[in-house]
C-alpha cells in the first residue's frame, strides 16, 4: 500500500470549474455561514437545559470550532481544492481517508438538505393552511438544484442575499437586545443580572447536554473552503475568511446567547415552545415577534439547502475526480459537475420521501447516522493538518499563508476536545445511539475505502 497515490493536484485539479464567485460572495457565505437555522432553533433546549450557563457551553464549543476552522484554512489556504478536507485527508494519511470523509459528508449534506426542505416546508404551510408540504418541498428543491445546475454565480448570488438578510436580523437583534439591557429602550426595563443568579440550575449534567447542543449549531462553516476553490482568489478567500472566524462565532453565537439568557428566564416555557429569539422578542413587545423570526428562520433553511446542495455536489465532484466513485458523477459542462448537482439533490428528496414513508424506522435511523459525521469530519481535519503541516514547512513554506496558532499543541489540544465529546455522547442516552451509528457508518466506509486503496495499489 503506497501512501503517496496522487491526489487532487491544486488548484489545477478544479480547472474545469468554474471560477464565478467573486470576493464579495465569499465574505458574505464566511459571514452568513455561520448563522445556521441550529442557531435559531435547537439552542431552545440547550438554554433549558444548561441555563445561563449555555454561554460557557458556546464559547467552549466556539474555541473548538475556531481550533478547527484554523487548521481547515492552512491546509485549504495551502491546497484549494473542491474536495476540501476530503482531499486534504487523501493527501496526509491516504486514499482511504479521502473516502471516508468525503463520502461521510455527503451523505450528511444530502440527508440535510432533506431535513431542510421539511422544516421550511412547515412554515411555509403554517402561512397558507391546506397547502401540502411536500408541494413546498419538491419546489424548494427544484429551485435550489435549478439555479446550481445553471452557474456557480447563482448559488453565490443566493447565497449572498441570503447572508445578508440573515445577518442583518440577527444584528438587529442584538441591538435591541443590548439597548434593553442597558434600560435605554423605549418601553422596557433592564432585567439588570436577575435572570444570571442561577448560573448552572442544571448542574455539570446541564452544561453537558447544553455543550453537545452548541456544538452541533456550528455545522456548515466548512462550506466557504469548498466554495473558495471556484473564486476569483481561492488563497485569498480562505484566509480572509479564516482570520475573521473568531469575532464572527463571539459576536453571533456567544453574543446573542448572552442577550437571549438575561433578557428572559431560563426556565420560562417560552424558550422552548417559541423559540429563544422569539421569547426575547416577545419580552421586548416587538410587535409580530414570532412571525418576524419565522421569516428569518425560513431563510436560515434555505441558505443551508442552498449551500448544501453546492457543497455535496462538489465534494462528490471531487471524489470522483480523484477515482472514488462512479465516473459520471464528474461529468463538467458550462463549468458546473451537473451530473453531481442533481445527484446530489436526489438524494436529499429520496430523504424527504424516507420521511414520509418510514418515519418509524429507516428515517430515524439515518438521522441517527449521520448524528455525529461533523465529529468525524474535525477528527481527518486535525489529523491530516498534524502531517501536513510538517510537509508543508519541509517542502513549500511559501504556501503557509495561514499558519495554526501555538502548532502543535493546540492542534493536541483540539483532539482532545473532541475525544472528550465523544466521551460525553457515550454518557447521553440521547447521544449515544448517534455515536454509535456514526461509527458504523464511518468504519463500513473506511473498510471499502482501504479494499479500494489497496485494490488499485495492486494495479
Amino acid at each position: 500500500m503506497s501512501r503517496t497515490t496522487p491526489v487532487e493536484a491544486p488548484p489545477e485539479a478544479d480547472a474545469s470549474l468554474s471560477h464565478g464567485l467573486k470576493q464579495r460572495h465569499l465574505s458574505m457565505i464566511a459571514l452568513g455561514g455561520v448563522i445556521g437555522a441550529g442557531l435559531f432553533v435547537g439552542s431552545g433546549a440547550g438554554i433549558a437545559a444548561a441555563g445561563p450557563s449555555i454561554v460557557l457551553a458556546y464559547v467552549l464549543s466556539g474555541l473548538l470550532v475556531m481550533l478547527v476552522m484554523r487548521m481547515l484554512g492552512e491546509m485549504s489556504a495551502a491546497y484549494p481544492s473542491s474536495g476540501s478536507f476530503s482531499a486534504h485527508a487523501e493527501r496526509a494519511i491516504g486514499p482511504w481517508a479521502g473516502f471516508t470523509v468525503g463520502w461521510a459528508f455527503w451523505v450528511l449534506l444530502c440527508t440535510a438538505v432533506g431535513l431542510e426542505g421539511i422544516g421550511a416546508a412547515k412554515i411555509v404551510s403554517g402561512w397558507l393552511p391546506g397547502t401540502p408540504e411536500w408541494a413546498w418541498v419538491a419546489l424548494f428543491m427544484l429551485v435550489f438544484c435549478g439555479a446550481n445546475l445553471a452557474a456557480v454565480k447563482n448559488f453565490g448570488e443566493f447565497e449572498f442575499w441570503f447572508a445578508a438578510l440573515k445577518v442583518g436580523a440577527i444584528t438587529l437583534f442584538l441591538v435591541l437586545g443590548v439597548l434593553a439591557i442597558a434600560g435605554v429602550l423605549p418601553g422596557t426595563d433592564s432585567p439588570g443580572a436577575s435572570n444570571l443568579t442561577d448560573f448552572l440550575p442544571g448542574g455539570g449534567e446541564g452544561l453537558v447536554i447544553g455543550l453537545l447542543a452548541s456544538i452541533f449549531a456550528y455545522g456548515g462553516l466548512e462550506t466557504v473552503t469548498i466554495a473558495a476553490a471556484e473564486s476569483e482568489d481561492p488563497v485569498r478567500g480562505v484566509a480572509s475568511a479564516v482570520r475573521t472566524a473568531m469575532w464572527r462565532i463571539a459576536l453571533f453565537y456567544v453574543g446573542s446567547m448572552a442577550v437571549v439568557v438575561t433578557l428572559v428566564p431560563w426556565d420560562s416555557p417560552e424558550v422552548v415552545e417559541s423559540g429563544p429569539y422569539v421569547a426575547a422578542l416577545d419580552h421586548l413587545g416587538i410587535p409580530g415577534a414570532g412571525q418576524l423570526m419565522n421569516v428569518v428562520v425560513l431563510v436560515a433553511l434555505l441558505s443551508a439547502m442552498n449551500a448544501n446542495i453546492y457543497g455535496a455536489s462538489r465534494i462528490g465532484y471531487s471524489l470522483v475526480r480523484r477515482g472514488q466513485g462512479p465516473k459520471a458523477l464528474g461529468r463538467v459542462s458550462g463549468g458546473v459537475p451537473r451530473t453531481a448537482v442533481a445527484a446530489s439533490s436526489f438524494f436529499g428528496f429520496v430523504c424527504v420521501a424516507l420521511s414520509y414513508w418510514r418515519p418509524d424506522d429507516v428515517f430515524p435511523w439515518l438521522l441517527n447516522m449521520i448524528g455525529a459525521v461533523i465529529l468525524v469530519v474535525w477528527i481527518f481535519i486535525a489529523v491530516s493538518q498534524l502531517r501536513l503541516r510538517r510537509r508543508l514547512e519541509r517542502e513549500a513554506p511559501q504556501k503557509l499563508v495561514v499558519r495554526m496558532w501555538a502548532f502543535p499543541v493546540l492542534t493536541w489540544v483540539a483532539l482532545a476536545g473532541m475525544a472528550a465529546i465523544f466521551v460525553l455522547m457515550a454518557r447521553e442516552p440521547d447521544t449515544r445511539v448517534q455515536l454509535y451509528s456514526t461509527g458504523a457508518m464511518t468504519l463500513v466506509l473506511a473498510a471499502v475505502g482501504y479494499a479500494w486503496q489497496r485494490a488499485r495499489a495492486g494495479r
